[in-house]
């Protein structure tokens, strides 16, 4: 379908699609296997300036916008998912800087950003603090001279291999969620060290780690914003980038569907190509069906966030949800066609249906989401006669 794209983010489609299969595409398996970090992938995306798209540009970016943030995502996913996520998540922790950082902080940081120079990591789970984001036991205390911070933080994606953190703490604890405040945590700061690398059924060569945080002292200057706002932060940072699971969610299914679609045409049982049974064309239909439906979706949560609308929780929730359970479901059925060479490694789609779960997972999970889109459902005023 024409979804109407501007040259340059066809341009930029084009691009992120040329990267994923001439560079993650011979390595995605090795790299999935070994848990490897891609660091070579990071440095051709930097190359060619993927990451000055979140970026403004007045910090040496480009000043895309989420669609044009979720169209590399969509491609490189369509590869593998895994990769794609290293840099989905240095635009998460880069988002709080650029909303509410002050000039001060993009002036330092965003431009290294922008370059692809430095990774970044948002970091709010813990223990204890899951779905239940106002549960953090992180503290952040006022002291001489900046923050004094204690705790760990749990589940970081580019945890370790960032260079810039953006922390949620609680600079009061005694105001529970309304305590929280957002603070820039730079590696190798004292104090500041990691745990365990997280092994996981999908997605390996995204890291996965510990944030520890012993007596570590960053200076006041370090604040994003106000104390107290962080919770508020968080939840305005995930509804911008909600659309990106959502695009990691539907380049997931695209890929998969494009090998069953591959797959069924040239494996031949009974005489013919299995893509000539009924059971197999029906399935294959619904998967693209249900792939298109999430990309439609998708593109018009991010083309109500560039147009400048105040609110879209509801969209974002929406997009997120419904993208990955469509990845789910189709990385299944996948497997499903290619039968006994589907549950091998040999063939890609194992590997599509194990990164494809985690999509269901974080950044909130379907559950609590779908609360929260009841919720937005709630506030509407009941339409009149």
């Amino acid at each position: 379908m024409d979804y109407f794209l501007s040259e340059q983010q066809k341009e930029i489609k084009a691009l992120a699609k040329r990267i994923a299969e001439e560079r993650i595409l011979p390595v995605r398996a090795e790299l999935d296997e070994k848990e490897e970090f891609p660091w070579d992938i990071m440095k051709a995306l930097a190359d060619s300036d993927m990451f000055r798209i979140f970026v403004p540009e007045a910090y040496e970016g480009l000043g895309g916008g989420c669609l044009d943030l979720c169209l590399v995502i969509e491609e490189l996913s369509r590869v593998c998912s895994g990769i794609a996520l290293c840099y989905a998540a240095t635009s998460l922790g880069t988002v709080a800087i650029v909303e509410f950082g002050s000039d001060e902080q993009k002036r330092k940081y965003l431009p290294d950003i922008a370059a692809g120079k430095r990774l970044t990591a948002f970091a709010l789970t813990e223990a204890t603090a899951g779905s239940d984001a106002g549960a953090i036991k992180t503290t952040a205390e006022k002291v001489s001279g900046g923050y004094l911070l204690n705790g760990t933080k749990q589940f970081i994606s580019n945890g370790g291999d960032a260079e810039i953190y953006t922390v949620m703490a609680l600079t009061d604890k005694n105001k529970g969620a309304r305590g929280a405040s957002a603070i820039i945590v730079e590696k190798g700061t004292p104090g500041f060290t990691f745990g365990k690398k997280e092994k996981k059924m999908g997605i390996r060569a995204s890291s996965t780690r510990e944030l520890v945080f012993k007596n570590c002292l960053v200076p006041k200057e370090n604040l994003i914003g106000k104390e107290g706002l962080g919770f508020i932060y968080t939840l305005k940072v995930f509804d911008h980038s909600r659309p990106g699971i959502g695009a990691q969610a539907l380049g997931i299914a695209q890929g998969a569907l494009e090998t069953s679609v591959d797959y069924a045409r040239n494996r031949i049982q009974f005489g013919h190509p299995i893509f000539a049974l009924p059971v197999v064309q029906n399935k294959l239909a619904e998967m693209a069906i249900q792939v298109e439906a999430a990309r439609a979706l998708t593109y018009a949560t991010c083309r109500t966030i560039d147009g400048g609308a105040k609110d879209y929780t509801e969209a974002s929730a929406m997009t997120k949800v419904f993208a990955s359970d469509v990845a789910m479901k189709v990385t299944v059925d996948a497997v499903q066609i290619l039968g006994g060479a589907g549950y091998m490694r040999d063939y890609p789609v194992e590997k599509m249906m194990r990164d494809a779960k985690i999509t269901q997972i974080y950044e909130g999970t379907n559950e609590v989401l779908r609360e929260t889109i009841a919720l937005e459902l709630r506030k509407r005023k009941g339409r009149r006669d």
